[in-house]
């Protein structure tokens, strides 16, 4: 059996965010991988749980947590469809989240790359290493069109 690609695990995170658009949700997915298995799937339920931090990429961290016990999440990389916004970076740097993957930037909020580097922020007791650009043509394009599915609705 073949080692999954960074790729293999988007596609993931891909069927996470069009299970959110089709709850009606913005169409973001998280994944979570500990030693080639993934502990954890989750995409954003904000607006069925009435919750503004029920975003996918802290849903699947709770849902690891449960899983292994602890906060901890050494050694475990997130993927997600969408740059985290400064909330999501700061409970992945919090959960010592090893790696992040994501895949379009997020050029308003974006907390990797884009806009505030929280993740490799000096003051904080863990960095996260992260890599954008994955899949990035497959996730921005599913972004646009429910934002523009959502305009033409109004």
């Amino acid at each position: 059996m073949k080692e999954k690609s960074k790729e293999d695990y988007m596609r993931l995170a891909l069927a996470q965010a069009k299970r959110g658009q089709a709850a009606d949700e913005v169409p973001v997915g998280a994944v979570i991988v500990l030693g080639g298995k993934v502990i954890a799937r989750a995409y954003n339920r904000k607006e069925t749980l009435g919750r503004c931090t029920a975003h996918a990429e802290i849903l699947a961290i709770e849902k690891a947590e449960k899983k292994l016990g602890t906060w901890h999440l050494d050694g475990a990389e997130m993927y997600v469809t969408l740059e985290p916004c400064p909330m999501c970076a700061g409970a992945i740097a919090g959960a010592r989240i090893s790696r992040l993957y994501f895949g379009a930037y997020e050029p308003k909020s974006g907390s990797a790359a884009s806009r505030f580097p929280i993740l490799t922020e000096s003051g904080l007791n863990h960095r996260t290493e992260f890599e954008g650009g994955v899949l990035e043509e497959s996730c921005a394009t599913l972004l646009k069109n429910y934002f523009k599915s959502k305009r033409k609705e109004k």
